[in-house]
């Protein structure tokens, strides 16, 4: 299928590009793409112009700033899979990268897009979520940040005004004592998760001191499970507290049903994973 038809700007500037969305009555932002061209090709939206950021090199580097390491919005996957400084800064982020889609798709595919599309079954979201991260925005009345935790709103829906642009974000370093797990469970590697879980984890004698469990693809958002957390706050990781943490998920999580799973399944599979990663960070073996 062919788009239908829209005028396109290449933009030299950030003010520029938001000067034309906050003129055009259905603008799209495009740089890498990967999920835009399919949605245009199948007439699935509509824009009345595309506006290309891709040449705004203010948008793009990894650079490490004090105890943040900040992602320019049009960093691509692959650039971010083959950083040393995010293996060593932001290791949840390392091991989640690996995940997104195929090599072709991590070429061009850019770190902002993927926090922009805000697919609720996407790696990089619940990552952010899970480390707290910020984003910089820039629109009509200047630059802002956002909390990740209050930035994705619905399934591809956000809280970037009509008018901005996601520039950067910045994520936590992760300090000497924490411990991360990340796992997805698709029906093939690459594929969106079915359910998946980001865990960042603060140890003290064994016990969990501070622990935030991100799960995606079981809700319309990536969603902290702070109930399966309370449950798990102050205690090791027994089978007792295990039991408890996955018991609370049904009062975390709202699991979707598609074609690839119903509500009940995704319940049952966060809470495989829920043992499994916990399990790893309190540094037991989980059963498969």
């Amino acid at each position: 299928m062919k788009p239908y038809p829209f005028e396109y700007t290449r933009v030299s500037s950030l003010e520029e590009a938001v000067t034309l969305l906050h003129r055009e009555e259905e603008p799209r932002i495009i740089a890498g793409g990967q999920s835009l061209m399919p949605i245009l090709a199948m007439r699935l939206a509509a824009p009345s112009r595309l506006i290309d950021i891709g040449a705004l090199s203010a948008l793009r580097g990894i650079e490490r700033r004090g105890e943040v390491l900040r992602i320019g919005a049009l960093v691509r996957h692959a650039e971010v899979m083959a950083s040393a400084e995010v293996a060593d800064a932001v290791p949840l982020l390392a091991r989640a990268i690996a995940h997104v889609a195929h090599p072709a798709v991590r070429n061009r595919g850019t770190f902002g897009g993927s926090v922009c599309l805000a697919d609720p079954a996407a790696e990089l979201p619940a990552v952010c979520t899970a480390l707290g991260a910020t984003f910089e925005v820039f629109g009509h009345d200047g630059l802002r940040t956002i909390p990740a935790r209050e930035f994705f709103l619905d399934i591809y829906e956000t809280a970037l005004a009509p008018d901005e642009i996601l520039v950067a974000a910045q994520l936590p370093v992760a300090c000497p004592n924490e411990r991360f797990g990340f796992e997805e469970i698709a029906r093939r590697h690459g594929d969106f998760a079915i359910v998946g879980l980001a865990v960042r984890a603060r140890m003290e004698n064994a016990a969990f001191a501070d622990l935030d469990l991100c799960f995606f693809g079981a809700s319309p958002r990536p969603v902290l499970a702070r109930n399966a957390a309370r449950a798990l706050i102050g205690r090791e990781f027994t089978a007792e507290a295990e039991l408890a943490a996955i018991a609370a998920l049904a009062e975390d999580l709202d699991p979707q049903e598609d074609a690839q799973a119903d509500a009940a399944m995704r319940l049952h599979l966060a809470g495989v994973l829920l043992k499994r990663r916990l399990a790893e960070v309190a540094g037991k073996e989980a059963e498969k």
